[in-house]
């Protein structure tokens, strides 16, 4: 499994930065056509590829007992996200094979599943358990009519799907552990923004904007353009330092303290990541829905090593809130105001400089598994 850098190798790789007023970056630029923001047929090719990849769907904290469930649509396909009775993750498309009805809506726990249409019922293995009148379909083979099953698996605490044959591992052939199982999620939303959702992803996956966009919120605490990055094949970190660390100078190492002093964004191919904050974990996933627009499904965990006391709890509430009414929403607007300004026909192609490097390396990785799906 890929490793990533320790607190020590982090803050003196900071440090060094810090002295130098230098930051990590790339070795070239990215031109993107703007068009595969808002083309329909670049939009389909997308869905295309994120059918034939393990996807992420939800951390398995999400799913923290036998009947736990999740219902949503994954890259355009309504899917059920269940755990076992005996503690695996399995994964279905969510219709009956009655008449087609999806069986769950959103999230909860349960037994079985039960059609509300006409009460078809099925095990958490997907297993048709009963037909209501079931002398009425005397051809019906119950063995044959469980639902359709695509492929579930957790890894680094995360539960990705693949719904068809894949061409590629995607996330998973680097990926080092992200969610301990000890994190506990403690809150849920979703909402959905007017932009197309690699817009959206863009913002969280460089530091060279926080000066400008975040003069208020962020940068107070932090620096200008001074990042840590890391490829992970397709997958990057990004961290985002607070000048607080500076205070760790004339400390021996055995002595530091690293929690609070930058802020880790893992980027998990091709639109999930997680922030790790002072007080709370993020998981952002960034479901695409037509090319402009995207459901955002959020959840908000526990940092590692963290007990879930009411008292943590709550100061991770009050970091969740900071970071949803400040940052996020600078963020979304900028997204929302990008997707608005394609219209003008200004730019023909967006380009991506060498502060940017993990956006050109997401693009690079996009554009390549979508030519091999094709």
């Amino acid at each position: 499994m890929a490793k990533l850098p320790t607190p020590q190798e982090i803050y003196e790789r900071v440090i060094r930065h810090v002295d130098n007023k230098t930051t990590d970056v790339g070795e070239g630029i990215w031109r993107e056509p703007v068009e595969n923001y808002q083309s329909m047929e670049r939009f389909q090719a997308e869905l295309k590829m994120m059918r034939r990849i393990p996807l992420p769907f939800c951390p398995s904290a999400a799913l923290p007992e036998a009947g736990s469930y999740i219902a949503r649509a994954a890259a355009g396909t309504p899917l059920l996200v269940v755990r076992g009775d005996d503690g695996v993750v399995r994964a279905f498309r969510n219709a009956c094979r009655h008449r087609g009805m999806a069986l769950k809506e959103g999230s909860g726990c349960a037994k079985s599943f039960v059609c509300p249409y006409h009460a078809w019922t099925y095990s958490l293995d997907g297993a048709l358990k009963h037909i209501p009148g079931f002398e009425g379909f005397p051809s019906v083979d119950k063995e044959s009519h469980g639902l359709v099953a695509v492929t579930a698996e957790e890894k680094s605490g995360i539960v990705f799907v693949t719904q068809e044959k894949p061409v590629s591992d995607g996330a998973l052939e680097c990926l080092p552990e992200i969610i301990k199982p000890e994190q506990k999620v403690f809150n849920s939303l979703e909402f959905v923004d007017e932009a197309n959702w690699k817009l959206i992803g863009e913002t969280s996956m460089e530091g060279y904007h926080i000066r400008a966009l975040h003069n208020k919120s962020f940068y107070p605490y932090g620096y200008d353009n001074l990042n840590i990055i890391e490829l992970y094949k397709r997958n990057a970190l990004i961290v985002f330092p607070f000048n607080r660390i500076e205070r760790l100078r004339e400390k021996l190492p055995e002595d530091r303290n690293y929690a609070g002093r930058f802020t880790q964004v893992f980027q998990i191919f091709p639109h999930a990541h997680t922030s790790v904050l002072s007080n709370h974990t993020l998981f952002i996933i960034l479901e695409p829905l037509t090319p402009t627009s995207t459901r955002w499904v959020v959840y908000q965990l526990t940092n590692e090593g963290e007990a879930a006391t009411e008292e943590s709890l709550e100061i991770a509430r009050r970091d969740a809130n900071f970071v949803q009414d400040t940052g996020l929403l600078e963020d979304r607007a900028a997204a929302k105001s990008i997707q608005d300004g394609i219209s003008s026909e200004a730019n023909e192609y967006f380009t991506f400089g060498k502060y940017e490097q993990v956006i050109c390396n997401f693009h690079r990785s996009l554009d390549e598994l979508i030519a091999q799906t094709n």
